[in-house]
């Protein structure tokens, strides 16, 4: 049973297995009951010294009710949204297409805007950026994430839309991309797929253009060659890469931070797949997880799998001073676990 429980703009989010938090329109913040010494008095219509008329000629005595007592009260701290449990979520029942039986029979539940605002403890704001971020989209009134072939399969009909007809990576126009590629899927899907990787402009004639983004869509096709593979050698697979995006993009190991990792110690070297969305979203757990797929790592190496556990003001720095030892391995300062790893 979730609690729900609102206070002008305030929301408190938690099932019963979850520690509760305290959301405001942008904020989530971790709720824990302080003590105090002294006792807190609850008087209805209670006025401050600063509410009381300061110009009275004299003091009178003003009796009020206490309506109640306390020697707690709840202390907040901004905390992390906690967003992992939305992406798992919508892919109990990815979108496959329009002509998916799959999709026409499943009895799996679907999620509107509302349905997510009382399962996610995060703000609303927050869980909206983040589905932006992962690429939902509404469909038929429910958030849905696309199935990656089909993903892949709609951005290889844009990008090869934009070979055929020779246009620049920085202006993809959108009518012509709908009058094109509708009869293949539709609209709605192509328009999102422009919208997840690029971003859209209007010229001053007042048609819509997209900006592609190169590394999204590198990424993108990297993800595609990694996924069936345990391990892929690393020279085979930068060739392989650079041959499989489009025409004019290049490609570079950069653009996989935080979707995988190098492994510089085999020989020859490999690339595998490992995306920090897949990774626990508790910090000892997270740390532990990478510590189990590689006993040291350097910072950089590292950083891409930890930095989303910042919380504010916080550094990367702080974290693997907290969560890992550092040493020095061949002149270069490496982290392994405080604790054994089983």
């Amino acid at each position: 049973m979730f609690l729900c429980f609102f206070f002008f703009s305030l929301v408190i989010r938690g099932e019963k297995d979850e520690q509760a938090v305290l959301c405001s329109k942008d904020k989530t913040y971790d709720m824990k009951i302080a003590d105090t010494s002294n006792m807190l008095l609850f008087i209805p219509g209670c006025k401050t010294p600063e509410e009381l008329n300061a110009d009275q000629a004299s003091c009178n005595i003003i009796h009020s009710q206490i309506a109640g007592f306390s020697n707690n009260y709840w202390e907040l701290r901004r905390c992390r949204p906690k967003l992992k449990k939305l992406r798992k979520l919508l892919m109990e029942d990815p979108y496959e297409g329009p002509d998916s039986v799959k999709d026409q029979t499943s009895t799996v539940s679907k999620y509107t805007t509302e349905d997510l605002l009382s399962l996610i403890q995060a703000s609303e704001e927050e869980i909206l950026h983040q589905l932006q971020v992962i690429g939902a989209c509404v469909i038929e009134g429910y958030w849905r994430v696309l199935e990656f072939d089909y993903e892949m399969k709609l951005l290889n009909h844009v990008t090869q839309l934009i070979d055929s007809e020779s246009w620049s990576l920085n202006k993809v126009p959108l009518r012509t991309c709908l009058e094109e590629l509708g009869p293949l899927e539709p609209i709605e899907m192509i328009e999102h797929i422009l919208l997840s990787y690029g971003k859209k402009y209007t010229d001053d004639a007042g048609e819509v253009y997209f900006e592609m983004h190169e590394d999204k869509i590198c990424r993108a096709i990297a993800q595609m060659l990694l996924q069936n593979a345990v391990k892929f050698n690393l020279s085979e697979f930068h060739e392989v890469w650079q041959q499989s995006v489009p025409e004019g993009m290049s490609t570079s190991l950069d653009q996989l931070k935080g979707l995988a990792l190098v492994d510089k110690a085999s020989r020859p070297e490999t690339i595998f797949l490992l995306k920090v969305e897949d990774l626990p979203e508790d910090n000892q757990e997270r740390f532990n997880s990478l510590f189990s797929i590689r006993e040291k790592w350097t910072e950089a190496d590292i950083t891409p799998y930890i930095q989303d556990l910042c919380a504010e003001k916080q550094t990367v720095g702080a974290l693997l001073t907290k969560y890992a030892r550092s040493s020095m391995q061949n002149g270069i300062k490496v982290y392994n676990s405080r604790r054994p790893i089983s």
